[in-house]
């Protein structure tokens, strides 16, 4: 019962990583849109790209995403067959692993990585040495 769960609680985790990832760029592009000083903040962009950048130079590798294969190692412990678990986990896992070709991850995770870079230079983020709500110019 343990590893179920934390198969489900680690299923969950990616699933909130790849929120990060998506909405992260949506809620930074909204910012610029609307002046909102949080979405400079350096850790939050730092945390962004960098996990970003760890997804696309992943699927450029072909290495297996390591939450994943937590995720089924944990899964073969607890004797589960490959989500037949519960509503949540079936799901959350319709949204998350999708059947599509290689090369058609490869292009969309390095496709967004650029987006994502991009609004490194157009929305910039402040200094880490940068206190308050300075804002550079851009």
């Amino acid at each position: 019962m343990f590893y179920l769960f934390a198969a489900e609680a680690m299923l969950f985790t990616h699933v909130l990583f790849v929120g990060f990832v998506i909405f992260g760029l949506f809620l930074i592009l909204a910012g610029k849109l609307f002046s909102w000083s949080w979405v400079r903040n350096p850790w939050f962009r730092l945390a962004h790209i960098t996990g970003l950048a760890v997804v696309v130079l992943q699927s450029w590798f072909g290495v297996i995403c390591p939450l994943t294969s937590w995720e089924m190692a944990l899964r073969s412990k607890a004797g589960d067959a490959v989500y037949a678990g519960s509503f949540v986990s079936h799901w959350l896992t319709e949204v998350l692993y999708y059947q599509a070709p290689e090369w058609v991850f490869i292009v969309c995770y390095t496709t967004f990585g650029l987006l994502v870079l991009a609004c490194w230079f157009w929305v910039r983020p402040r200094s880490f040495t940068t206190r308050g709500n300075h804002i550079p110019p851009n």
